[in-house]
């Protein structure tokens, strides 16, 4: 959970570092993220009557709805889920039950809380594993010797035996001294990262889980079956199973690490506040929500759409459902709906849901300037991600102002003459120019490339009608 949140200018501030425009979507969730530090600091009776203001983003295609959302989450490190409302049915209809949506979401606590435990216990666990490493390569190299006491710093590589004591006669076998030498040096090099590609036979857990299918009136839902549980319950089968591998110490060192945090994690206390932060921090970004208004049928699956709609009523509003971690209520969890609404409008959803998303934001169609912007300036933009990939190659990529100005123009040119799918359309054009250089890169380190209008003309054609662009929109 966040102690320290940013102030909602920051939110804003950090959410322009990888979306162009949409400054009201952005004020408005970075409203709704502080909301939650605000009611953390009223009083319990007050806090609890206290809901989030769920939101609505209502915009085409490719303008930045998904990703404010996904980034407000990373902003929050709160557990996140992103679902296509289009996926659910009502309940006695063929499809997903939405309290799906729920587990998904604890299922995201579960993984975030797990991993941000396991950083915590990082360095003991590197401490085990090599221990475990060393003692697999001493049995590889017959050198351990179970009647002599060693002592070994797995972290400096430093190997000794302990002081005998009074009364007791000192080592001096000179095979033994000779073994201890060996241990000793194994013990450095092991350190030294010097044995990390060298092959070992290593027991490992064995960690897969059974999968049981059920068939209930929602459809089929898998659901992953922990067997160990099973075996405990049923006291036939022995724990824990496990497996030999011939694998690098590299590899052996990634896995061992993963086993030996577990055994440190305490997975209840992981329930518990995976519980806590997907209840009051969790957020679901629900997509496509336009695509279950209903056309106004008597019967089909106009029926089911709207049956989607009253399902969703009790989960937005609040209610407990049950995951297989306990129960989980749904109160204070941030809904963040959006659709395109080409083909309908937000009145036309049921008034009750209407009522459950008191925040509406229309995100605006992006302009030629803004894909101009969405080229350079987000941390992540096509153009640094295609700078880097070349790199990787030793071929240096550069964009001139008026190459990026031409591959703006013509996707923008491209999304008015056929189907407008935002900033998606960069990706079609940036790709389709760069393909060839991209094909050869491989075969022209050294070299650097220059991406100006010129090279755009010659590679895409200066209308956005290219007969090479067609094939991208079939």
């Amino acid at each position: 959970m966040t102690t320290t949140p940013q102030t909602p200018r920051e939110i804003h501030d950090l959410l322009d570092e990888y979306v162009v425009g949409q400054n009201k979507a952005k004020r408005a969730v970075a409203v709704a993220l502080r909301n939650r530090w605000r009611r953390r600091q009223l009083d319990p009776v007050m806090a609890q009557d206290v809901y989030p203001k769920n939101i609505l983003l209502i915009g085409p295609t490719g303008v930045g709805k998904t990703e404010i959302a996904r980034r407000l989450a990373a902003i929050a490190n709160a557990p996140f889920v992103k679902v296509e409302a289009s996926k659910y049915s009502e309940v006695g209809y063929h499809g997903r039950d939405v309290e799906s949506m729920i587990r998904d979401l604890m299922e995201s606590a579960v993984s975030l809380v797990r991993q941000e435990h396991a950083v915590r216990v990082s360095a003991k666990a590197k401490e085990y594993a090599q221990e475990r490493i060393f003692q697999t390569l001493l049995e590889t190299r017959d050198l351990d010797d179970a009647g002599v006491e060693m002592h070994a710093d797995y972290e400096t590589g430093r190997i000794w035996r302990p002081e005998p004591m009074e009364g007791e006669p000192a080592v001096e076998d000179a095979d033994e001294a000779e073994a201890a030498g060996e241990r000793d040096e194994l013990l450095r090099r092991l350190h030294a990262g010097e044995l990390e590609n060298e092959i070992v036979e290593i027991e490992i857990l064995d960690s897969g889980l059974s999968n049981l299918t059920i068939m209930g009136p929602q459809g089929t839902e898998a659901m992953g079956i922990d067997t160990t549980a099973l075996q405990e319950a049923w006291g036939r089968i022995p724990m824990a199973k496990t497996k030999t591998r011939k694998i690098t110490i590299a590899e052996a060192r990634t896995i061992i690490e993963g086993e030996e945090a577990d055994k440190l994690i305490d997975p209840d206390a992981i329930a518990r506040e995976a519980s806590e932060r997907a209840a009051n921090d969790g957020i679901i970004f629900l997509d496509e929500i336009d695509k279950i208004i209903g056309g106004g049928g008597g019967d089909g699956p106009n029926v089911s759409r709207e049956g989607v709609q009253r399902d969703l009523l009790p989960i937005v509003e609040g209610c407990a459902v049950y995951t297989k971690y306990g129960n989980l209520r749904t109160d204070h969890i941030l809904f963040i709906a959006a659709g395109a609404f080409h083909l309908h409008k937000p009145r036309e959803l049921i008034p009750e849901l209407q009522g459950r998303f008191p925040v509406r934001v229309a995100l605006s169609a992006l302009t030629e300037a803004d894909f101009v912007r969405i080229l350079t300036e987000p941390r992540n933009s096509l153009v640094r991600q295609y700078q880097a990939l070349f790199s990787t190659e030793n071929v240096k990529l550069e964009f001139t102002e008026d190459g990026i100005a031409q591959l703006a123009a013509i996707a923008f040119r491209a999304n008015g003459i056929t189907q407008n799918i935002g900033a998606r359309r960069l990706m079609t054009i940036l790709e389709k120019c760069l393909e060839d250089m991209s094909f050869e890169a491989s075969e022209r380190g050294g070299e650097t490339i220059t991406v100006d209008a010129a090279l755009v003309t010659t590679n895409l054609g200066e209308t956005a009608d290219d007969e090479d662009l067609i094939p991208y929109d079939m």
